[in-house]
């Protein structure tokens, strides 16, 4: 359970850097958003889940 309260702090430090240090970019992509068709979406998903599960993979084997 602990690792679980670690990953979970772990994406807010992540989010919270980003509205700290680039709110208008993220305003901009926010915006951007409705107009990306579905596809993209799902592709944007796909490779963020590929990248966070690579990156539990090399943090818990290295």
């Amino acid at each position: 359970m602990s690792t679980f309260f670690l990953a979970v702090g772990l994406v807010l430090v992540v989010e919270g850097l980003a509205y700290a240090l680039a709110p208008s970019f993220i305003r901009r992509m926010a915006e951007q958003l409705p107009r990306l068709g579905d596809e993209h979406l799902r592709l944007f998903g796909v490779v963020a889940l590929a990248l966070g599960v690579g990156a539990v993979y090399l943090a818990r084997h290295l």
